[in-house]
């Protein structure tokens, strides 16, 4: 626990963020978890997914602009995947996934207001395209913002996906609010650094509070996203979608890109949906941080890419 707080405490560091990214790393780090960062490239991928049965979601790396023209380059790089996902026939398979601080939800004066503005864009070219948006979440400080900004979008937008993170105290009562008809929820444990009055601090504490959550969306009316790589967890939510009697097109499961895809395969075989989350773009750093905080036995493998680095 204390590496995974440490790791995630460097994810906010300028300093080592300016250390790692101006080292020559090799592509197997950071390609294991972020597969490219040209449109170009995040499309092959998906394609590739979609071809050995997977769904995708796809996130353009990102967050915390705090300047109005980074924000709209973010804008114009998600109606740019849609385009081309729609183009190549692949814009069913595959939603999108927006952080609303890379979208103006940070910026200093009504940046609520401009990330409602600019994921009402990224809907309306989402629904042109034949596909759907989910809203990330993000630290705590931004959840009321971003359930707000969720309300909305779905006055408009309905099938806007919702993101809830398990470790938090109050998410047993949002995955209540939001376990409705047509409601799609992401369940996820989270992967930030958040204080003890905010959030569970032990594993045990959060594998129990995501199995309550769970239970709760799936008795629900809504649609549960369950994205875990944990094998309990994942085995916890098949028996509810047997104890529940839902059918396999009323949930599925989420799982990174490039964790345990051999689990991916073997759950698309059983017959479930899976939606393989795909990063991609130039501000990787952030998130590679926190994906070697979830799974500190990570962090061997980076260093030993960084040494072996020529």
């Amino acid at each position: 626990m204390l590496l995974r707080h440490s790791l995630l405490a460097l994810s906010r560091s300028d300093r080592v963020k300016q250390l790692i990214t101006t080292t020559p790393v090799s592509s197997n780090v950071v390609g294991r978890y972020v597969p490219g960062e040209s449109t170009r490239e995040a499309v092959d991928v998906v394609e590739q997914l979609v071809a050995a049965g997977n769904t995708v979601s796809l996130d353009f790396l990102g967050e915390d602009t705090l300047e109005r023209a980074h924000a709209d380059d973010t804008v114009t790089a998600y109606l740019d995947v849609l385009e081309a996902l729609s183009a190549r026939g692949l814009a069913p398979s595959a939603e999108v996934s927006v952080k609303l601080s890379a979208v103006g939800q940070a910026l200093p004066d009504g940046g609520e207001r401009v990330a409602l503005d600019n994921a009402r864009r990224i809907c309306h070219a989402a629904r042109a395209a034949g596909t759907v948006v989910s809203l990330d979440m993000e630290d705590h400080t931004t959840t009321d913002s971003t359930l707000r900004v969720l309300r909305e979008l779905r006055q408009d937008f309905p099938e806007t996906g919702a993101v809830l993170q398990a470790y938090l105290h109050r998410t047993e009562a949002d995955c209540r609010e939001l376990a409705t008809a047509g409601s799609r929820v992401r369940l996820c444990k989270g992967a930030y650094n958040e204080p003890e009055s905010v959030a569970y601090q032990s594993r045990l504490d959060v594998d129990r509070s995501f199995v309550r959550c769970l239970r709760i969306l799936m008795e629900g009316d809504g649609y549960p996203m369950v994205a875990s790589h944990d094998p309990n967890m994942v085995a916890i939510a098949t028996a509810l979608v047997r104890r529940t009697g839902r059918s396999e097109d009323t949930y599925e499961f989420q799982m990174l890109y490039g964790i345990r895809p051999d689990e991916q395969q073997r759950l698309v075989e059983e017959g479930h949906r899976v939606r393989v989350y795909v990063p991609y773009g130039q501000e990787w750093y952030g998130y590679l941080m926190r994906r070697l905080a979830e799974r500190p036995s990570n962090l061997s493998f980076f260093l030993r890419s960084l040494v072996s680095t020529k």
